[in-house]
């Protein structure tokens, strides 16, 4: 059966570089999952596994041994997660569905018995490890030097998604006050960017709570250059 949403994230994806046999195997042996908002699609320690995002916002994160969470990165449709799992084996990380999400399961088998044989999968590969090493780098920029917008945005993401329950409402409970601490600022400039962000529709405000209604909007306000 065709699925066209499947396609159209392999077109987008760094799995359409690879060679075409190759490419058309993956598609062919692959699965597509679908999950509510809230669901974790892949705890820590679990065996190694790779998956296009489809649909959805995707959120990868570690956790300590006294349950705090710090977020790595958020994927998108295009992206692909688990490729770093591949070549390292198992890590410490988890896998949430943000919003409603998608994911289209990728052979570990394949791909990695053709990165072993064929340059062309491994130089691919490698390319794709480096971006998400630029990724990272660029987020840790924005999270130090990034607009207080762009860090208040950041901090209601991931505060809102360490208690996201499956199919549950996407809401951060903090105070204004607390936000501007996390986000090192004062909370009159953390309440207008609040603000600008209500007006934008993006989230909703309580006394002590912020509700996300458009998570991938939040997202997109929390990254990109680097401000003041």
């Amino acid at each position: 059966m065709v699925d066209r949403e499947v396609d159209e994230a392999l077109a987008r994806s760094f799995l359409a570089e690879l060679p075409a046999e190759l490419a058309g195997r993956l598609r062919a042996e692959g699965e597509r999952d679908d999950y509510p908002a809230g669901t974790t699609v892949y705890r820590a320690g679990d065996d190694p596994r790779a998956a296009l995002v489809v649909r959805g916002l995707i959120r990868v994160f570690l956790s300590s041994p006294g349950g705090r969470q710090v977020t790595v990165r958020y994927a998108r449709p295009g992206d692909v997660l688990g490729i770093a799992v591949l070549v390292g084996g198992p890590a410490s990380t988890s896998v949430q569905a943000v919003e409603p999400s998608s994911v289209f399961r990728i052979s570990t088998r394949t791909l990695t018995t053709a990165a072993r044989s064929d340059p062309r999968v491994s130089w691919a590969i490698a390319e794709e490890l480096n971006r998400r090493l630029y990724e990272v780098l660029e987020q840790t920029a924005v999270n130090a030097f990034g607009s207080v917008r762009q860090r208040v945005a950041a901090h209601l993401l991931d505060l809102a998604s360490d208690h996201q329950r499956p199919s549950g409402r996407l809401v951060a409970r903090v105070s204004q006050q607390e936000l501007a601490d996390a986000a090192g600022s004062v909370r009159e400039v953390v309440a207008r960017a609040l603000r600008d962000l209500r007006i934008a529709g993006i989230v909703a405000t309580a006394a002590d709570s912020v509700m996300i209604l458009d998570p991938g909007q939040l997202y997109a306000e929390s990254v990109g250059p680097a401000g003041l």
